[in-house]
């Protein structure tokens, strides 16, 4: 996260100041030359004589703090990075490296104030993570991946500021109303994570029995059931969801599949049908859409379904048995050319590991 262009700024700003000697101009020289040819260690001994040359002057000091931070020396560069803050208060560079520096030594909380002074989103953000201010730190991190997107460090510490932000609500809901729905709720999905399937069960059971119309309870209750190849049972749950939320269609979407598996095609095809006109190209929503239209005997809606998986999700596990489910049709169809195509394109999805079987 240190910014080469820092020195360049600094640079200018050290040759501008009048009373700069010509020897300290000759280290500051030698020492840029060195850093630009990777040599840090050299760069630090010039830059020390620059600053004993020149002890005024902020822009060495902060010079000298960079070079060390090269070097991973982030302990060292905290001293000549505070005296320059201490020659100049407002020299952003100076709080920025001073910020980083903390940060990287554990000093998280001391790293803030010079963060937020620069307005430095990624490291503040991550340093607020550390010091529990989860709220923050999720809003200063998204900031920073507007500007970095895809950034693996912002990544991280995003997903765990999330990750904790939720489990310190989850923990203060346990502790403040422990006998509450939504804490029966939440005890359910962490068991359901764990794959604990009958005390999650029980604790959705529970919730219901509490508030039988709180949203997405009956969902999660029958993907439990589904999880266990209760089909029956999560037909039941899903088709109470629905009935609470008809507009919802990953509930939509849950029927159609529990049907589905039950070998109920064309109630099936209404509900995925309804869940894709509810929120359209859900991958899972046109694989099943293409099963219940091919069991239906209507391989044109099939086909659709799933050409229409394929534009917008070409690998993984519903690829690969949309292709699958294509080779099939046109196999039937007599299109040996298009069906050895498909199944072609499944083989290699297949192959790349990570994908079930049809």
């Amino acid at each position: 996260m240190i910014h080469a262009a820092i020195v360049p700024i600094l640079l200018a700003a050290f040759l501008s100041l009048q009373t700069t000697s010509p020897e300290a101009t000759q280290h500051w020289d030698a020492a840029r030359r060195a850093e630009e040819q990777k040599h840090f260690d050299v760069a630090v001994r010039e830059y020390r004589v620059v600053t004993e040359l020149e002890p005024t002057v902020a822009a060495g000091f902060v010079s000298l703090g960079q070079a060390l931070m090269e070097q991973r020396d982030y302990g060292s560069a905290l001293v000549p990075l505070k005296r320059a803050i201490e020659i100049d208060s407002n020299l952003a560079p100076a709080h920025q490296l001073l910020g980083y520096a903390l940060l990287a030594q554990g000093y998280a909380a001391e790293a803030i104030p010079h963060l937020a002074r620069v307005h430095e989103e990624g490291a503040l953000g991550i340093a607020q993570v550390e010091t529990g201010q989860f709220g923050e730190a999720i809003q200063n991190l998204q900031a920073a991946l507007q500007k970095r997107p895809n950034d693996p460090d912002l990544l991280y510490y995003l997903g765990r500021a999330a990750g904790l932000l939720s489990k310190q609500s989850v923990d203060t809901l346990l502790a403040a109303y422990p006998d509450s729905a939504r804490a029966h709720q939440s005890m359910a999905e962490n068991y359901f994570v764990l794959r604990q399937m009958a005390e999650a069960q029980k604790e959705y059971e529970q919730a219901l029995t509490m508030q039988p119309d709180t949203p997405h309870l009956h969902l999660e209750l029958g993907q439990i059931f589904a999880a266990t190849s209760r089909w029956p049972q999560a037909e039941e749950q899903f088709r109470t969801e629905t009935s609470l939320q008809p507009g919802n269609a990953e509930a939509a979407y849950r029927l159609g599949e529990a049907l589905l598996q039950q070998g109920k095609a064309h109630e099936a095809r209404i509900e995925l049908q309804r869940s894709d006109k509810l929120q359209p190209q859900m991958p899972e929503t046109l694989y099943s859409l293409g099963k219940a239209s091919s069991l239906e005997g209507d391989s044109t809606a099939a086909e659709k379904a799933w050409t229409s998986l394929l534009s917008i999700e070409n690998h993984g596990s519903l690829a690969a048995q949309a292709h699958f489910g294509l080779a099939n049709l046109y196999r039937k169809q007599g299109k040996t050319a298009e069906a050895a195509k498909q199944m072609l394109e499944y083989q290699k999805l297949q192959a790349s590991g990570n994908v079930q079987a049809p």
